[in-house]
């Protein structure tokens, strides 16, 4: 596994370069190793540029997102291809999309749940998905469907105006036997989003998540949730936060998902109200960067060294050096608090917002799985004298997760095409310095 992040001193973390194992000095014993896993509704995004009258004849209202189904998406998928109109075709969907970048800044495997399509032809957006999908993660747990994987037509018009056809196929029909209880209970993290808990009740994703869960939380296993969108969250508001309470240990959204769930726009104070239902919240703001919240024994509490900043919470990062705990692993709990403005003031060109979020969980995950990674190889290390619920500081995974999400922001796939670079070609090097 690669470091989580950049830092000059890095604990004798077990990586080859370092490691006196490698080196000859101790005998060679084989490293082992970790992995999280995930559950997607499988799908593609398909962007493509046409015209009004495409749309209409296909009855979709511009600017809006509708549901297809599965006979119109192929008419719709074939008459796009017959044009040559469509203009990339992505791998999609939240959790595949945070396995994906996760395995490519780390270096190590993930395992995705779902479903795919047991007839895969060259060129189809199965056949897309598995080839833009990093060969870290684990697809072979995929559950065979005879129908299409979900599908999500982005199509452009003259004007610019983006509007949203999505075919859900068989993306819904994951059965509970898929579910491996034996990956979740040695897993790092199972990792899942608000989409999947709105599926078809006819279907089996709702029963695999609360199985996949069950599994997870008999093993002590974190369960992540990612939000999606606010207009699921505020629908009805109460049940995520009983379901949250209930499950999660790790809330991911943005400032729009909080303040449907919370209330508060301010999202500091949505992540602040968040630690009531969870253990710790990364909570992404656009242009004013992300904040994280979370425990930490006031026995292990470090006292930042950079400037404290104003806010809701007066002074609320002083304590941003601690490592993040469970409440539950905490004598006497401490509520602690981080921010970090965008990387660089953000990209000069934002070419892609869809999945920033996303990128910035896949670097929470990561620096979550180190701690196993680590504690697994080197188990007599003062590192794990501290319950800790990741390996590194709140304010260095802001760092990594803020870093990553401007990464995502500079291109156009919400999914990464290769890792961090190892060092910064820019003054920003100070960046991991602080």
């Amino acid at each position: 596994m690669k470091f989580p992040g950049q830092r000059n001193s890095k604990h004798y973390f077990p990586v080859k370069s370092n490691d006196p194992i490698s080196l000859g000095i101790a005998p060679y014993t084989v490293s082992q190793r970790t992995h999280i896993c995930g559950i997607d509704q499988t799908l593609v995004d398909i962007e493509a540029r046409v015209s009004d009258e495409l749309l209409e004849r296909y009855e979709l209202k511009k600017g809006n997102s509708m549901l297809i189904d599965d006979a119109k998406a192929h008419s719709l998928y074939e008459e796009l291809q017959r044009g040559k109109l469509i203009s990339s075709e992505f791998a999609g969907g939240t959790i595949g999309n945070t396995l994906h970048n996760y395995s490519t800044l780390s270096d190590s495997r993930s395992v995705l749940f779902g479903v795919m399509c047991d007839n895969v032809q060259v060129g189809s957006y199965a056949y897309r998905y598995l080839c833009n999908t990093s060969s870290r993660v684990d697809l072979n747990l995929l559950q065979p469907v005879p129908g299409a994987m979900g599908r999500c037509f982005a199509l452009i018009s003259d004007c610019g105006e983006r509007t949203f056809a999505i075919s859900k196929g068989d993306m819904d029909n994951l059965q509970p036997e898929s579910i491996d209880r034996g990956i979740i209970e040695s897993s790092a993290a199972l990792v899942i989003s608000a989409y999947l808990l709105r599926a078809d009740p006819a279907a089996g994703m709702r029963d695999s998540v609360a199985k996949a869960i069950d599994y997870a939380k008999a093993a002590d296993v974190p369960v992540v949730l990612t939000m999606g969108t606010r207009f699921l969250i505020e629908q009805d508001p109460q049940f995520w936060r009983d379901f949250i309470k209930q499950n999660v240990t790790i809330l991911a959204m943005n400032e729009d998902e909080g303040e449907a769930l919370t209330g508060f726009s301010d999202p500091l104070l949505a992540a602040e109200q968040s630690l009531q239902w969870c253990d710790m919240v990364l909570c992404t703001a656009g242009p004013v960067g992300l904040y994280m919240a979370g425990f930490c024994d006031h026995e292990y509490l470090r006292n930042t060294t950079q400037t404290l900043l104003p806010g809701a919470i007066p002074e609320f990062n002083q304590h941003e050096f601690s490592r993040p705990m469970r409440y539950a692993d905490c004598h006497k709990p401490t509520k602690v608090y981080a921010h970090i403005a965008p990387f660089m003031g953000g990209p000069e060109v934002i070419r892609n917002t869809n999945g920033a979020g996303d990128g910035a969980l896949s670097a929470l995950l990561h620096d979550l799985a180190a701690l196993k990674y680590h504690k697994l190889n080197i188990p007599s290390s003062s590192k794990h004298n501290q319950a800790s619920l990741c390996y590194s500081s709140f304010s260095q995974i802001c760092k990594y997760a803020n870093r990553v999400a401007f990464e995502v922001l500079s291109q156009d796939s919400p999914r990464l095409s290769r890792g961090l670079p190892e060092r910064e070609d820019s003054l920003e090097e100070v960046y991991w310095e602080r």
